[in-house]
Order: structure tokens, then C-alpha cells, then sequence
């Protein structure tokens, strides 16, 4: 259980990074991996929670990450 939570923030932070360097966001590199680890945080409690996932707890970092990613930026810049 630790081993997947530990593996989550990693897999989330690379993520964080890779979306920024690669231009997909223009966040900045810490504030696009917090957003990551963020996403992935709490997609990690909901599918021990609830039971709901994606696949392998890394496809659900990947895929929660992402999904934090596109919600949170455009939410953001909205109300600017």
C-alpha cells in the first residue's frame, strides 16, 4: 500500500515535469507537479475508498494526473 502511494507521487511528479517542459501547460515546473501530486493524491484515497479505478495504480497516477492537469488550469484562468 505505501509502495503504490510512494509510486504515485513519483509517477506524478514526472508527469508535473514532463507536461511542462513538453509545453502542454505554462504553469511553471513546481507549480505543475503540486498540481500533479495533487490529482493523484486524491484519486489515490478515492479508489481505496471506494474501490474505483482505472487499472494499475499506475495508469490511474498517469490518468489522474493528467485529468488534474485540464481542470485545474482552465478553472483558474477562467475567473481572471
Amino acid at each position: 500500500m505505501y509502495l503504490q502511494l510512494f509510486g504515485t507521487v513519483v509517477i506524478a511528479g514526472i508527469v508535473g515535469y514532463i507536461s511542462e517542459k513538453s509545453g502542454f501547460t505554462r504553469n511553471g515546473i513546481l507549480q505543475s507537479i503540486i498540481i500533479c501530486v495533487g490529482g493523484a493524491f486524491l484519486f489515490y484515497f478515492v479508489r481505496i475508498m471506494f474501490g474505483f479505478r482505472f487499472g494499475a495504480p499506475g495508469v490511474d497516477a498517469i490518468i489522474s494526473s493528467i485529468g488534474a492537469l485540464i481542470i485545474i488550469p482552465t478553472h483558474w484562468r477562467r475567473g481572471r
